[in-house]
């Protein structure tokens, strides 16, 4: 199934990142990535079931000689290593800070049938990619069996 989406690995869990064009995915992305992540795929995301867990790779549809690479505003599209494909851990929608709620309730969304931990961040926000850490952490203990 593909997926109009970002995808990164923090830890070998796969994040899925969600929002409309120019909200911040690839931004957010590279930022995640100077911080060690690694990228699936930017701006396309083939989503599969394997094994009772919802995964992550590069479309194989997709131009090969865009694996690996990120779009950077201002600067083009850039090479940073390509990651393999990933168990999804946790799904991110991207939105203004004024929507996204102080105290939220735990949010799961069904992809494929199988249930992913959910989380609205505002990616330009300093705290973003901490942020998106901290989740990863809550969705591996919360409701991802261990790998």
């Amino acid at each position: 199934m593909f997926v109009q989406a970002t995808c990164v690995a923090i830890d070998g869990r796969g994040v899925l990142i969600r929002g409309r064009p120019g909200s911040g995915k690839s931004d957010l992305a590279l930022r995640l990535i100077d911080e060690g992540a690694a990228l699936v795929s930017d701006d396309g995301v083939d989503l599969y079931a394997e094994s009772g867990a919802l995964c992550a790779r590069f479309p194989p549809q997709a131009p090969p000689e865009l694996r690996g690479r990120i779009e950077v505003r201002g600067l083009g599209i850039v090479e940073v290593g390509a990651g393999p494909p990933v168990r999804l851990a946790l799904l991110i929608d991207l939105e203004a800070p004024e929507s996204i709620e102080r105290l939220p309730e735990i949010e799961t969304e069904a992809i494929l049938g199988i249930d992913l931990f959910r989380i609205r961040v505002s990616p330009f926000e300093a705290s973003a990619p901490t942020k998106v850490r901290l989740a990863v952490g809550l969705a591996a203990r919360s409701i991802i069996p261990p790998p």
